[in-house]
């Protein structure tokens, strides 16, 4: 018998505190509701260092944990080059965090590459808007979004994983 297929992703936007952290919970929680657990690893990452080892702001906490997921195990970091060759899926949450992203790309790694909102191409925008310096309700717009995309990036995962096993 061949090894089942395993696809890990990474979410990515500036400090790792807000909309990556909430992305990882919100697709967790999708994965767990499959029974994917042992077969689609997630992660999460910033592309500055502003916050590395800190847990998610408590906005997002909150708004996340109103909606039953829980971001309390997560923990800041930088996204690296060693990221690209470890992550299936390496998703931008926002056009300046993909720009970066693109900088640090290895060669042959770009098809990992893409925007997070391009899975959920009926929402009529492409940015996941930071909602660090706004209130409430901008996480729980983020959080509306995020959901969206993920039950789209759920269904692209599970094609993937459902191909053959070369």
């Amino acid at each position: 018998m061949k090894d089942q297929k395993k696809i890990s992703v990474i979410f990515v936007c500036m400090g790792n505190i807000c909309r990556s952290p909430t992305a990882q919970g919100v697709f967790n929680k999708l994965v767990e509701e499959r029974g994917l657990e042992g077969r689609v690893s997630v992660d999460s990452a910033g592309t500055h260092a502003y916050h590395v080892g800190e847990p998610p702001d408590a906005r997002s906490a909150r708004a996340a944990a109103n909606r039953g997921i829980d971001l309390s195990h997560q923990r800041a970091r930088r996204v690296t080059v060693q990221d690209f060759h470890q992550f299936d899926y390496v998703l931008a949450m926002d056009s300046d965090n993909y720009n970066h992203l693109t900088a640090m790309c290895p060669e042959g790694s770009e098809y990992k590459l893409r925007l997070f909102l391009s899975f959920a191409p009926h929402i009529e925008i492409r940015d996941v808007p930071d909602p660090y310096y706004g209130g409430v309700t901008g996480f729980e717009r983020v959080l509306d979004m995020v959901e969206e995309a993920a039950r789209g990036l759920l269904e692209d995962v599970e094609a993937n994983l459902a191909q053959t096993v070369r």
